[in-house]
């Protein structure tokens, strides 16, 4: 049999470079100690935030935003006739969510094929974001928006949905206001704003108590101060519910001038030039 002699064959053997990392011991943090990036806990510190619009050429918007090591990419298609006729609305428009993990994103190698956490987490982006679109300005049209996780440390669902209301408004779709998403860890009597994918996978209470143990994840229209989406998990009280939604909203307020800022460059970039 000829071989191949424009192909680049590898080693007949090899092993896992995750053979030869150092293997370093962790220690149990405690309530009080201090966050493994430098952030503190019980306050509203968000990480870093980099926001970019327009990236796509293909796509009719784009968004691409970057908080800490996470990173997604949001592409908007459309509006765009309905590819089911019998699910026409004469009156309101229908707006299509997709979230998938690239199968590099996390820790261990996903598939392309979408599974069951995709579909919810499409289904929470679904719901968080239609309040905030003016759907009864297209009539028989259908809005795709598609988002793509490069990378998972952490706070998908929230930096997804102000990805995807970055990339709507990039399009020129019409929208009552931007949705900014924050989250948090609660931790007992503590919590963690915008938490790490260690973080939310640990669990750090010192006690063996399951109360107030879980995560909650806020979609918020800050122009209007209106909440269009709220997803939690675990076992939280009312109270400590409660005091978790106004923080999630505090974040959102935080993040909410570097959206701006980042839509606003991208619409004077688009602008023609002025006639002199």
């Amino acid at each position: 049999m000829p071989t191949d002699t424009k192909r680049i064959r590898g080693p007949e053997a090899s092993q896992s470079p995750s053979v030869f990392l150092s293997k370093v011991a962790t220690k149990r943090p405690s309530s009080t100690s201090p966050r493994v990036d430098g952030r503190q806990r019980g306050q509203v510190d968000v990480r870093p935030v980099f926001v970019r619009c327009g990236l796509v050429s293909q796509a009719k918007g784009s968004a691409y935003i970057e908080a800490g090591n996470t990173k997604l990419m949001c592409c908007v298609y459309g509006p765009r006739e309905m590819e089911r006729k019998d699910e026409t609305d004469m009156k309101c428009g229908r707006l299509m969510t997709d979230m998938r993990f690239a199968p590099f994103s996390c820790p261990e190698r996903g598939s392309w094929i979408q599974g069951s956490e995709e579909r919810d987490l499409s289904l929470m982006l679904l719901e968080s974001l239609r309040p905030g679109v003016c759907l009864h300005k297209y009539p028989r049209s259908q809005i795709d928006v598609n988002v793509m996780v490069l990378e998972n440390n952490g706070s998908v669902l929230a930096h997804a949905v102000t990805c995807a209301s970055l990339a709507l408004a990039d399009a020129g779709i019409e929208m009552y206001d931007l949705v900014i998403g924050c989250s948090i860890r609660q931790d007992g009597d503590t919590y963690l704003t915008d938490p790490t994918f260690l973080e939310e996978t640990t669990r750090w209470a010192t006690s063996d108590s399951l109360e107030n143990q879980g995560s909650l994840t806020v979609a918020f229209l800050p122009s209007l101060n209106q909440i269009s989406g709220l997803q939690s998990d675990g076992e939280i009280g009312e109270n400590t519910l409660t005091a978790g939604v106004r923080t999630c909203i505090d974040g959102c307020y935080k993040l909410y001038p570097v959206v701006q800022q980042a839509l606003t460059k991208t619409v004077r970039r688009k602008a023609p030039p002025a006639e002199s």
